[in-house]
């Protein structure tokens, strides 16, 4: 089993009116020096061994990212069992 996260994030080159606002909030709020933000969206997925790398890149590329405006990055990490498990 293991664990794959998703990251998107929108390409450079388009406008993030987002993280704009959030840049303009930081300011009203008296933080300064935070000269941009880029917001984007984190899918974590639960995914058995039969899931292969090239399927991760399709679920990433047609169905969480726009790849027309978004960039998208796939990390997987195996589980190795469970946390907190006691005996």
């Amino acid at each position: 089993m293991a664990r794959v996260v998703v990251n998107v994030m929108p390409k450079a080159e388009i406008l993030d009116p987002q993280g704009q606002a959030v840049v303009r909030a930081l300011g009203r709020i008296g933080v300064s020096g935070v000269k941009d933000v880029r917001q984007g969206k984190r899918f974590e997925l639960e995914v058995d061994d039969s899931v292969s790398a090239e399927d991760l890149e399709r679920v990433a590329s047609t169905l969480l990212a726009n790849t027309v405006i978004e960039d998208y990055e796939v990390v997987s990490t195996e589980i190795t069992g469970s946390a907190g498990a006691t005996e």
